[in-house]
């Protein structure tokens, strides 16, 4: 089991990397431009040597990229979709030059048109921006269901990446959230509550299909369809919720990342610690210098 939290860059993923060792993370998860602007830069080659030394020297992996907040495949505004797409091929091509192993996006909005259309949407957007991609493979994000959102039923992420594996040989796969679970209404505070949610995620999409959780308390309560990120153990959820998940043994292999908010000083260091005094105790937690 991999830990590790969402990192700014602050314009250097190399510095980002060091943060993640002395922390004691041993994942983490990234943008590589601005998540609400549409512009993008190609990253620096410099950068991104010192990115794969510090990454090879501190064993970080997988290095998780989450896709800009402002993609819609699912949009009927063809302005949007376009943008989106071509917005989506730059993330490939950014996650590829990084030496990125995943690749997260949300599916996005299907306002204005039956969820069926936007998931077929979402698949053709998929198709057209993936092209020539590298190696890195995308993740379908869940949601909270907020609005017109898709991808809050688990039906929907498995019907994206079925017809995109029909159009693509991207290879696709899914990361979960558990405030977005939570807000989207599945108990996964109660043992038989989780059970239960664990069990459909075997059924509906394959445990060897999901590769990322993001570890998320909400501050908001169960179904509320609001996606608002809690520190764990400070919203509805709870610590031990996450104790009960992160010993799941079908999800030990998953990398657990979390992405709580950092509002003081050294609230990076205290997430990261709280996330790794949850894990089991197998998994070995150590604060490197970097």
């Amino acid at each position: 089991m991999r830990l590790g939290i969402h990192l700014y860059t602050f314009g250097s993923l190399s510095g980002a990397a060091r943060r993640a060792a002395e922390i004691g993370a041993t994942t983490l998860q990234v943008f590589t431009a601005s998540p609400r602007m549409w512009r993008a830069r190609p990253p620096d080659p410099k950068e991104v040597a010192e990115l794969n030394e510090v990454r090879k020297r501190f064993d970080l992996r997988p290095l998780v990229v989450h896709v800009n907040y402002l993609v819609n495949l699912a949009s009927s505004d063809l302005a949007i979709r376009e943008q989106s797409i071509r917005t989506l091929r730059g993330e490939f091509e950014r996650a590829s030059m990084i030496g990125a192993e995943y690749l997260v996006v949300h599916p996005g909005s299907a306002k204005g048109q039956p969820r069926e259309e936007a998931i077929e949407a979402v698949a053709q957007g998929i198709r057209d921006a993936a092209g020539a991609a590298g190696a890195a493979t995308l993740l379908l994000e869940n949601t909270a269901g907020c609005g017109s959102s898709i991808g809050d039923r688990l039906e929907d992420l498995r019907a994206i990446r079925s017809r995109a594996l029909e159009l693509t040989s991207a290879p696709i796969g899914y990361c979960l959230d558990t405030c977005h679970l939570f807000a989207a209404g599945f108990d996964i505070v109660s043992p038989s509550g989780l059970r239960a949610t664990l069990r459909e995620f075997g059924a509906t999409l394959g445990f060897e299909h999901v590769r990322v959780i993001h570890a998320n308390d909400s501050k908001t309560p169960l179904g509320s369809r609001v996606d608002r990120h809690a520190k764990i153990g400070a919203g509805h959820i709870g610590a031990e919720p996450f104790r009960r998940l992160m010993a799941c043994r079908q999800l030990r292999r998953v990398a657990f990342i979390s992405e709580t908010p950092v509002e003081r000083e050294g609230d990076e260091r205290r997430n990261m610690a709280m996330l790794a005094s949850l894990a089991p105790k197998t998994v070995v937690r150590r604060t490197r210098r970097a």
